[in-house]
């Protein structure tokens, strides 16, 4: 039995693996090596050949700027808002686009298309959306309301387009997924639920959402994750801008990186490393805890 497990285990050969692990090594462990590393160290774009290493003195001067807590006030708006919204409307979206409809294909891939879309393109799409004068404030006027409002420019409406945005790209993909779970709840539920004289809304409490929770989890998750790490979204449409009011973490990462504080931008992102890991995986146990078998 042993020869045989061993016989089994020699059909691929150790080498097989090489290329694989060396392509992980390259493009992944050493960039995040260099990068802890980096995070201790004076390395800036002004002297780049000279760096010290500096200790602790990178997030010292990190945790006393107030436009670093200012962005991670953006970032938790941000991937907080987006994510509730999402799960809602895909829920929603979910449920009936699982009943039998003539167009339930051709609705599920409409709402599906926004999220295979890149980043960019959407950016670039919305900022014509949102400009002064533009389809918005057209739609607004047709409504009655006369005024133009520059919603990227405006320190008040500029988050919240980047986060309807967000919300637009991604909801498709989290109904796909709760559709997928939808389609997982065996009938016999239902059929047992309307029995003991639950119907419509106590099936939905009572029955759908409890089994729902794996998919809630696989959605709140990734989009808590993909909150936490914006990028591409604000920074076509604003740029972290009017000001600082949509600056978020990863904008600010770069802001100070393309300014030459490597030392400090690599620091910065170690702190956003450490801050999605502590919540997805927090947020993970919680949801896995509460998860119920079909």
């Amino acid at each position: 039995m042993k020869r045989k497990k061993k016989a089994a285990m020699d059909i691929y050969s150790f080498k097989l693996a090489l290329p694989a692990i060396a392509i992980y090594t390259l493009m992944f462990a050493v960039p995040v090596i260099l990068g802890v590393f980096t995070a201790f160290t004076n390395w800036s774009i002004r002297d780049l050949y000279n760096f010290t290493f500096n200790g602790i003195d990178n997030f010292l001067k990190i945790f006393n700027d107030k436009y670093f807590f200012l962005a991670i006030k953006n970032t938790f708006l941000f991937a907080v808002v987006t994510t509730v919204v999402k799960v809602i409307f895909a829920v929603l979206l979910a449920v009936a686009l699982v009943k039998p409809l003539k167009t339930r294909s051709v609705l599920r891939s409409v709402f599906y298309i926004p999220s295979i879309l890149s980043g960019v393109v959407v950016g670039l799409i919305f900022t014509s959306f949102f400009k002064a004068d533009g389809m918005f404030d057209q739609i607004l006027r047709f409504f009655g309301y006369g005024g133009d409002i520059v919603w990227l420019g405006n320190e008040a409406t500029a988050m919240w387009c980047v986060i309807w945005t967000d919300i637009w790209k991604g909801t498709g993909f989290a109904m796909m997924i709760f559709i997928a779970g939808l389609q997982g709840i065996p009938a016999d539920y239902y059929e047992a639920a309307a029995i003991d004289g639950a119907t419509g809304f106590k099936q939905f409490f009572r029955v759908t959402l409890p089994l729902l929770i794996p998919s809630f989890t696989v959605v709140i998750t990734s989009s808590l994750i993909a909150g936490l790490k914006v990028f591409d979204n604000v920074y076509v449409l604003t740029n972290g801008g009017p000001g600082f009011a949509t600056q978020v973490l990863a904008t600010y990462v770069y802001k100070n990186y393309s300014a030459g504080f490597l030392g400090k931008s690599s620091a910065m992102s170690l702190i956003l490393t450490v801050i999605v890991c502590v919540c997805t995986i927090g947020l993970n146990k919680f949801l896995r805890s509460k998860e119920i078998e079909a």
